[in-house]
């Protein structure tokens, strides 16, 4: 946040400065201030620090001098070409200085500090720092003046989004003067070395250095790693063992002062002593071996089965081990998966015991609600929210109105920037919290970590900002505001349906100029990623239209059958919607796609496919694999053929061909309800928040019907403009039970399949339409005892005309 310069006087400049202050949970934290200071240059002018050298205090940390001065040097390097040195002392007047400083210091080898009387600046405040450029000693000075190490490394990852970078190129904005502090102490993302992941498992260890380091920039101080995951094999991607990965990744987190956390799950019975003691002893030992060490997250049911009462135990002897090695680390448990029984002794526990050994609480999918946590929590227990901004469906935060078309291709995990939706669930939750440290199983949700990074921060920095600041220091000062852009529009090609939303070419057209228009940033696998996206969104758009507008070719065809050319016709059908196949829309665009996917691999490890580039399964974003998955429904038309060929006679398959080619068309004064989707169902209202509606068979490949795997339990729909004194009959397709109500009256079916994509019908009667509208609901079943995956379902409602 930056305001131009003000016309009015020093002394006036002085008396505007303020600091303000908020409470967030018990700590006060300050907002980001920018002012200008001591003289006031002009807008436009700048301070040129291509011949700059650094000097750092010795009050910083010597590792820290060492992991500041290399990160600011080396980005710099990278950026421009121009190479900062390192010295010891201030040099001669003219040659510019980057000066890094803790806030307690008062002179820099001889040189004053700029320096406030207000101790309650950010810069004093834990993490917090302020970069002021001015002149000291005749000389050009960016001083970046940190509360403690931390801020320092924070200070620099500022000045390095905000540098204007260029070929042998480097400057900042005269009058520079910020200072901040984060709002939220706890600000991480779980980068686990594990075959679940879908890109880090290929990491080398210099890959998760500059990525711990790129998030650091961005204002993080938190890693979490993954290190016992026994029921995963290795995966064939590892560059080296994941237990010496595990180790690494605590280095690194020790070279950045970064925060390590480790995720450690018991997927065993935890009253099995034998097995108990031999958990304690292997944790024990990756202790011992971690050379930082600070944070240790128990997922109490996910995955896991274990009672409270064999927990707590469990983790108290845990942290026995724990503190021999790192006396300051701290246990935290989640409440994932917790009945009402486990979660209500949990805190007569906390009430109780009052273990000191016990830090928090992670508040993560699958939890009590968050709210909920936060007010049974007592008050001197921290509480670490643990967000999925991985997952775009059947999830925590699943896209809103995502078109089933994305949903079978794009599927669970891919490229995945929700910037907007990502900023407006932090403000929702964090409030309740202390910070986070998100759920990510790879790379291709790096712009979500960012808005979660910054906005944990400063929860009011601007959206578009964020973004700007992200386009500039990864790609570059050329297209800091068009891949701003660019990224917003991908998140609102996600909006609604997709055959309406003619943005998502737009957006394409953008992306096409913007990769033409800067070909230096090819191998930049944050842009690839992005133009993966763009083209893949395309691409789909327009096999959707295509494939769509055969099958209703097809549709108009079996409406017409005649008992002398039943055969000829379903042969003509199905060779009318497979031309999706043998003539394909948009080649050119499939072609990038794959080629996209292929240098992702190359250049980062993402696994777009199971057979070429290894990705653990096909739910794993799998991107490439489901390209081509039919938009249309040829593959159930070609099972549901075969069927209707064993049919005996042919008014029997000529009724059957009716049902499909009018499926969607019943006809004048009928409704038909594709439940769920975001394009044919305009009279359901309710909504599945976790998007477990959208079905995941047969590994993405289901041949069944496109309506059949999108469906909910209990939906509710509502109907207007019926005719009184018509007779109306209720059709649903599904499967298991549909108990139904209209208006409240609950009916009796007339059919009842209850076999999957079995019909049921109902008669309505006359008295409940008469005041021309109608609202059908579906009583829940008691199904407690299934799994949820064999719970009934509802994918198809018909409101028929009689």
């Amino acid at each position: 946040m930056s305001i131009n310069a003000p016309s009015f006087s020093p002394l006036q400049m002085l008396r505007s400065l303020y600091s303000a202050c908020f409470p967030v949970r018990g700590q006060v934290v300050s907002v980001v201030i920018t002012f200008l200071a001591f003289t006031r240059p002009s807008v436009a002018q700048t301070v040129q620090l291509k011949n700059a050298v650094i000097i750092t205090s010795p009050s910083i940390s010597t590792e820290m001098r060492t992991t500041v001065s290399q990160v600011l040097s080396e980005e710099i390097a990278k950026r421009t070409g121009v190479n900062l040195k390192q010295v010891g002392s201030w040099p001669k007047k003219n040659t510019p200085v980057i000066a890094l400083v803790l806030s307690t210091d008062e002179q820099l080898t001889g040189a004053a500090i700029p320096v406030r009387y207000d101790k309650n600046g950010a810069e004093y405040k834990k993490e917090g720092f302020r970069v002021v450029s001015s002149m000291t000693a005749n000389t050009p000075t960016v001083w970046i003046i940190g509360a403690d190490n931390r801020g320092v490394l924070f200070g620099v990852g500022w000045l390095l989004r905000h540098l204007k970078m260029g070929k042998n190129s480097l400057a900042i904005l005269g009058g520079t003067d910020i200072a901040t502090s984060p709002a939220y102490p706890v600000r991480g993302h779980q980068l686990g070395y594990r075959t679940t992941a879908n890109s880090y498992d290929a990491w080398t260890v210099a890959q998760y250095d500059q990525y711990i380091r790129d998030l650091a920039i961005f204002g993080s101080n938190a890693v979490e790693g993954i290190p016992f995951h026994e029921e995963e094999k290795p995966s064939p991607l590892f560059t080296i063992p994941a237990a010496a990965m595990n180790i690494r990744i605590s280095e690194i987190c020790r070279k950045y002062d970064m925060d390590y956390w480790v995720w450690t799950p018991a997927t065993f019975d935890l009253t099995d002593k034998v097995k108990r003691n031999a958990e304690l002893d292997k944790h024990e030992k990756f202790y011992r071996e971690c050379p930082r060490l600070d944070h240790i997250f128990f997922p109490g049911g996910d995955p896991g089965n274990n009672h409270p009462s064999e927990v707590l135990p469990f983790l108290k002897d845990l942290h026995d081990r724990l503190i021999k090695y790192h006396p300051n680390a701290k246990i935290w448990i989640s409440l994932q998966g917790f009945n009402v029984e486990e979660t209500d002794y949990f805190y007569r526990y906390l009430n109780q015991e009052k273990p000191a050994w016990l830090e928090g609480v992670v508040s993560g999918p699958g939890s009590p609600p968050i709210a909920e946590t936060r007010y049974r929590l007592p008050a001197s227990y921290k509480h670490r929210q643990y967000p999925d901004i991985t997952h775009s469906v059947r999830c925590e935060f699943p896209v809103e109105q995502f078109d089933q078309a994305y949903a079978l291709t794009l599927g669970r995990e891919p490229v995945n920037p929700r910037p907007y939706a990502f900023a407006k669930i932090q403000q929702t939750y964090a409030p309740f919290t202390d910070g986070f440290v998100s759920y990510s199983d790879g790379c291709h949700d790096d712009v979500n970590k960012v808005i979660w990074s910054m906005r944990s921060w400063d929860p009011q920095m601007d959206v578009d900002e964020i973004l700007k600041q992200y386009s500039k220091f990864f790609f570059s000062d050329a297209v800091e505001a068009p891949a701003a852009d660019g990224i917003t529009a991908l998140e609102r090609n996600w909006n609604g349906p997709l055959a309406e939303n003619g943005g998502v070419e737009a957006t394409f057209s953008f992306w096409r100029q913007l990769e033409s228009g800067h070909p230096g940033l090819k191998g930049n696998w944050r842009w690839q990623m992005l133009l993966l996206r763009a083209y893949y969104d395309t691409y789909t758009r327009r096999r959707l239209l295509y494939e769509q507008s055969l099958e209703k070719k097809a549709n108009q065809l079996l409406a017409v059958t005649e008992p002398g050319n039943i055969k000829e016709t379903m042969d003509k059908a199905l060779a009318t919607v497979n031309k999706a196949d043998l003539q394909p829309v948009a080649p050119e665009l499939r072609k990038r796609i794959e080629d996209l996917c292929a240098d992702l691999f190359a250049s980062i490890g993402l696994q777009t496919s199971v057979p070429k580039y290894k990705a653990k399964n096909y739910e794993r974003g799998a991107v490439l694999d489901h390209v081509d998955y039919p938009l249309n429904n040829r593959w159930w038309l070609s099972d549901e053929f075969k069927k209707i060929d064993t049919v005996k006679t042919a008014k029997e398959q000529i009724a059957a061909l009716r049902t499909i080619a009018n499926w969607e068309n019943p006809g004048n004064g009928s409704y038909y309800d594709d439940v769920s989707s975001v394009s044919k169902g305009p009279r359901v209202k309710t909504t599945s928040y976790d998007a477990t509606d959208v079905a995941w068979w047969d590994n993405g490949f289901s041949r069944k019907r496109l309506s059949s795997q999108l469906f909910q339990g209990s939906p509710v729909l509502e109907y207007g403009n019926l005719e009184p004194g018509v007779r109306y009959m209720i059709r649903v397709c599904g499967y298991g039970d549909a108990l139904l109500r209209v208006d409240g009256v609950r009916l009796s079916p007339v059919l009842y399949h209850k076999e999957a994509d079995g019909f049921k019908e109902w008669i309505v009667p006359l008295s409940l339409t008469g005041d021309g509208k109608i609202t059908v609901t579906f009583d829940e079943p008691e199904e407690s005892n299934l799994n949820w995956r064999l719970h009934s379902r509802i994918s198809d409602v018909w409101l028929l005309k009689r």
